[in-house]
C-alpha cells in the first residue's frame, strides 16, 4: 500500500486523476491511499436529489460518480481516498466502508470522544453529529472516492445543503470535540487504524 499526501488539490482535476488511476491500474498495481483537502466544493453522487441543495450561493456545484447524496468539501476537512483492488485484497465493499469508519472510530477513542458509525446512514457520529461521511465508487473491481473527515473546517456551508440527504442533520469536527490535529498528522493518525481493519500492510 503505497500512501501519498497531496495537501490542497482542486477537486475536479483530482476525481479526474483517480479515474485514470483506477482505468489503467493492473492485476500488478500497487494499492494507494490519497489524502488531501480541497477548496470548497459541493458534490452531488450519481443518484443525488438536487431538492438537497438548499442554497449553494458562490460555491460550485459539481455532479460526480460515486453513491450517496449532497454533501460539502472545504479547507480543514481530511479527503481519504483509498485507491484499491478489492478483489486482490480479497474484501468486499462494506468492509472497506467499516474500515474506512472505523479508523475514525478509533481516532476519536484515542482522545477520549465516543463516535459511532450507524447502520442506517454511513459516516461517524458523535451524540447525532456527523463527523465523517462515506462515499465510494467501485469500477473494474476497484475503488476510489472514499471519505471526508471533518478536522477544523466551516461548517457554515453545510447548512446549504441537507448533508448526506437529511434535513436538518448537523456537522461537527475534531476541532470542536476538543481534538487539535493539522490535516497531516491527522492523516498520519487514522492510516494505521484504516490499515489494520482491513488487514493490509503498510508501506
Amino acid at each position: 500500500m503505497k500512501t501519498r499526501y497531496l495537501g490542497r488539490r482542486d477537486y475536479v482535476p483530482l476525481w479526474r486523476e483517480m479515474q485514470k488511476f483506477t482505468d489503467e491500474r493492473d492485476e500488478s498495481t500497487p494499492d494507494e491511499i490519497w489524502f488531501c483537502e480541497h477548496p470548497p466544493v459541493f458534490t452531488l453522487g450519481l443518484n443525488a436529489s438536487k431538492e438537497h441543495l438548499l442554497a449553494p450561493g458562490d460555491i460550485p456545484v459539481v455532479q460526480i460518480d460515486r453513491g450517496g447524496q449532497v454533501t460539502f468539501h472545504g479547507p480543514g476537512q481530511l479527503m481519504v481516498y483509498p485507491l484499491i483492488d478489492i478483489r486482490r485484497a480479497n474484501i468486499g465493499v462494506r468492509t472497506l466502508v467499516t474500515a474506512l469508519e472505523q479508523s475514525v472510530v478509533d481516532l476519536a477513542g484515542e482522545f477520549d470522544v465516543a463516535a459511532a458509525s450507524r447502520a442506517d446512514a454511513p459516516g461517524v457520529y458523535v451524540d447525532g453529529d456527523k463527523l465523517a461521511s462515506v462515499g465510494l465508487r467501485i469500477r473494474r473491481g476497484s475503488s476510489f472516492h472514499g471519505m471526508a473527515l471533518n478536522v477544523d473546517i466551516d461548517l457554515e456551508p453545510f447548512t446549504r445543503i441537507n448533508p448526506c440527504g437529511y434535513a436538518e442533520l448537523k456537522m461537527t469536527d475534531l476541532h470542536r470535540l476538543g481534538i487539535d490535529l493539522q490535516l497531516e498528522a491527522t492523516s498520519q493518525k487514522i492510516l494505521p487504524h484504516f490499515l489494520r481493519h482491513l488487514g493490509l500492510p503498510g508501506d
